[in-house]
């Protein structure tokens, strides 16, 4: 059995994380390591950590607004992230495609939900491929609509979660 261990994302994680998200995201769709170091030094306590046996094995990092706009393509920038407003917007979730089909998703997704409750958030909304949507949808967030985004060219829907 392995050990998983969750926390808050440093500086030192962007190295790790952007061969991560790299590696589980097709093309354009994956955030540039200065995206993702943007994201830990903006708001590290809305970017979880998940370790498995000491290592990084995938993350979830977000920003949160006081209105949702899911196809705002600055906000990838936390360009109007309000650590303060009570919607959270989740711009990745990703395990380590090595590490998949293990449970690490669902035990990454539950910790995060439990932190934004913590934190007294209202409700956190994401974007996914349509293939992802019934996963998602397991893990208790709602079909909204299929978004204007065409981040990395794809097609995404965006899903919601009251919490």
């Amino acid at each position: 059995m392995f050990q998983r261990h969750f926390r808050d994302a440093n500086i030192s994680d962007a190295d790790r994380c952007f061969a991560i998200e790299t590696s589980a995201y097709e093309g354009d769709e994956a955030a540039t390591h200065s995206k993702i170091s943007k994201r830990i030094e903006t708001y590290p306590q809305g970017f979880l950590i998940l370790e498995v046996d000491g290592k990084v094995a995938g993350f979830i990092n977000c920003g949160c607004a006081r209105e949702v706009e899911m196809s705002d393509d600055d906000f990838k920038e936390l360009i109007g992230h309000d650590p303060d407003a009570a919607n959270v917007v989740i711009m990745s979730v990703v395990v380590d495609p090595t590490a998949q089909g293990q449970g690490h998703s669902r035990a990454l997704m539950d910790e995060f939900v439990r932190r934004m409750r913590r934190m007294n958030k209202s409700t956190i909304h994401l974007m996914c491929k349509e293939h992802h949507v019934p996963l998602y949808e397991k893990f208790g967030y709602k079909y909204v609509q299929p978004s204007a985004s065409d981040h990395g060219g794809m097609t995404w829907h965006e899903m919601t979660m009251e919490l």
